[in-house]
């Protein structure tokens, strides 16, 4: 009999696979189905909060000191690389560069001028230059900040506006952009210690990808979705436990062999690989925008301060990757506690 009863479980978990194919239809139809092997009133997921979109470009950029047009005319005329330089920022497309072709000519800025230095002999004018290239290193975190999180790419890789993240996906779809994510923070700490001989020629490239990518979005996305679901299920699991024991004197019956092949069948075969993928990306491309945020915290404005806490920290209170690390914990424990009064405790 109990045979027949594990046969058929296996085939009502096989007859809906399709609904494990996206992740919203897996979620939906993992908390119906916990509710019925429970034998409780199926708990719906509480919404969180509304998420927050990456703040606004303006909110985000940050303004780069320019120095006096005097000294910056004087200096295009003056016989050194230097001219070069300042002429293309006086140009037309000067005027308008975008963040990335700003933090170029800032380095260039300072290296030409620091090797023009011992080619000018008005003292004035050697002071005045020593003093703008101290207004360009000052500042030099400043143009990094506004060529990392303050375009308009790093909006498309955080959009939530494309859903959640494939099912199912392989762990190259992120492998782009956390190699492209590792080779960014190395040029930032470089900068960041004023190592001015860092190749700058890969950003483009770099931001072009995160153009056509949203996957940071998607896992945020992907993370709310884990974080209501496990809530939810957690909750059913805890109106069981407040019930009659699963198992009377420990032993299983009947219903424990449901209650563990659901588990088995649908929470670890399912649910579990899915959190598993969420928090392998997590880990990489969550993590090293975590990294490229944290390395500038000295400029980074107030505005966006409150949106890396909650989106890319790991650990400070309110993170959302700390909820999710918490949610999935408190899920599986339960889970643990309902089958351990049958002496069938999954081991974490």
């Amino acid at each position: 009999m109990l045979r027949f009863l594990v046969a058929g479980i296996l085939v009502w978990a096989l007859a809906g696979c399709d609904s494990f194919s996206e992740a919203r239809p897996m979620m939906d139809e993992y908390l119906e189905r916990l509710s019925r092997v429970l034998e409780v009133e199926q708990v719906d997921s509480q919404p969180l909060p509304p998420a927050d979109s990456l703040p606004r470009r303006r909110e985000r950029l940050l303004t780069l000191p320019e120095l006096e047009l005097g000294l910056l005319d004087f200096l295009s005329l003056y016989g050194c690389e230097l001219q070069f330089v300042v002429g293309e920022k006086a140009s037309v497309l000067g005027r308008v560069m975008q963040p990335v072709n700003r933090l170029r000519y800032e380095v260039r800025f300072i290296r030409a001028a620091e090797d023009c230095l011992p080619e000018i002999d008005d003292e004035e004018l050697r002071e005045s230059l020593v003093q703008a290239i101290k207004t360009k290193r000052d500042a030099l975190p400043i143009a990094v900040w506004n060529a990392t999180w303050g375009t308009e790419e790093i909006e498309r890789l955080v959009t939530l506006s494309k859903g959640f993240y494939p099912v199912e996906e392989k762990a190259v779809a992120t492998s782009d952009l956390l190699r492209d994510l590792n080779q960014l923070n190395r040029v930032v700490r470089a900068l960041n210690n004023q190592q001015l001989d860092v190749s700058l020629d890969d950003l483009g490239a770099i931001h072009q990808r995160w153009q056509a990518e949203f996957k940071a979005g998607q896992l945020i996305n992907s993370a709310r979705l884990l974080i209501e679901t496990l809530n939810a299920g957690t909750k059913a699991l805890q109106a069981r436990l407040g019930e009659r024991p699963l198992c009377l004197n420990g032993k299983p019956n009947n219903q424990s062999d449901i209650a563990q092949n659901f588990f088995f069948n649908i929470y670890i075969e399912r649910i579990q690989p899915y959190m598993s993928q969420v928090s392998r990306a997590r880990d990489g491309l969550i993590v090293g925008l975590e990294q490229l945020a944290a390395l500038q915290r000295p400029v980074m404005p107030v505005s966006f301060q409150e949106w890396y806490q909650r989106y890319l920290s790991q650990q400070v209170e309110g993170s959302l990757w700390r909820e999710l690390d918490e949610a999935m914990a408190r899920h599986t424990r339960h889970w643990q506690q309902l089958l351990g009064q049958c002496g069938l405790r999954p081991q974490a």
